[in-house]
């Protein structure tokens, strides 16, 4: 596996398009809860749900990865390992890990346990490249993910359970890898490639762990509920697949070769306020004062930790 080398401040130029790309990731990964939430209430498990997704998903990239690729076989050979390390640990596991956490803790509990990959994300890279943390990154670090408490509402109701927390780190895990892999500019596999690739890999292993007993795989076809209209199973299929999937994982990509991956993983926070805001939309679920205090929190963190990054620019 190919790891991600000491990554450069990108120029401005590259540093507006990796924002730009890293919010729109956010924005598509926060429609997966709405989409996946109209299937679930329908009938469809949610490992049936995330299987459709990625396998969809999969399907969609396929054409496009292989134009990206431009038949260099050799650069595909080469990247394999990567590619099934993120397909497998990213994509697969990562969504594994966290519908089982969600069996044994609140959602809440859940989502905040999963994200603080993004921690790991500073620790990975010091002990592994020695970028020690700077002060703004770390109280970025601490702003960020109390905001993220907030938004989430984990202190309302919230139980823990230490099955559930062991695969919510898991999630972390996963998450951690994602931006990791993502962020490897000294791989020069395209984006829609290893998105692409990682999708096969990960519905496969998806499939396996359906076929397996591990995950419980149940659908059904017929009409469902979105935002209070009664649509085809397929439409929220089709959303989570290009949407919420295939431009999110791309995008993704994009966003963490342009802003490293410690960056590109705080920017990743705002996926909450997004989601938020589309189930305002579609849901008609407002946001509470405390979630608003908690997004404000959050973007203050986004901005300490761009401003790290700025002041070692050389």
């Amino acid at each position: 596996m190919a790891v991600a080398k000491p990554i450069s401040p990108p120029v401005p130029a590259s540093g507006v398009i990796g924002f730009l790309l890293a919010l729109i990731s956010a924005a598509s990964f926060s429609t997966a809860g709405t989409f996946a939430h109209s299937l679930i209430d329908a009938g469809w498990t949610p490992g049936a749900a995330v299987t459709a997704r990625i396998g969809c998903a999969a399907i969609v990239l396929f054409v496009p990865a292989l134009v990206a690729l431009r038949g260099r076989w050799q650069l595909l050979r080469r990247s394999l390992p990567t590619i099934a390390i993120y397909g497998l640990v990213t994509i697969a596991g990562c969504q594994l890990c966290y519908f089982n956490a969600v069996a044994h803790l609140s959602v809440g509990v859940a989502l905040l346990l999963e994200y603080l990959g993004i921690v790991l994300i500073v620790f990975y890279l010091w002990l592994r490249h020695g970028q020690r943390p700077q002060r703004l990154t770390v109280i970025g670090s601490v702003v960020a993910l109390a905001g993220l408490v907030l938004v989430i509402d984990v202190l309302g109701g919230a139980h823990l359970d230490p099955i559930g927390v062991i695969w919510a780190l898991g999630g972390a895990v996963g998450l951690a890898t994602y931006f990791v892999i993502s962020g490897n500019t000294t791989d020069d596999v395209p984006p829609l490639v290893l998105a692409g690739g990682g999708m096969i890999v990960g519905a496969l292993a998806l499939i396996a762990f359906g076929a397996l007993g591990a995950l419980p795989m149940h659908a059904v076809f017929g009409p469902v509920a979105l935002a209070g209209r009664s649509v085809p199973w397929w439409v929220p299929v089709v959303g989570l697949s290009v949407i919420a999937a295939a431009l999110a994982y791309v995008a993704g990509i994009g966003a963490a070769r342009r802003l490293g991956p410690t960056l590109a993983s705080f920017v990743g926070l705002t996926e909450v306020l997004f989601a938020i805001l589309v189930a305002w939309a579609f849901l008609g679920e407002l946001p509470t004062g405390v979630q608003l205090a908690g997004g404000v929190l959050i973007i203050g963190g986004v901005v300490l930790v761009r401003l790290d990054e700025a002041r070692r620019t050389p």
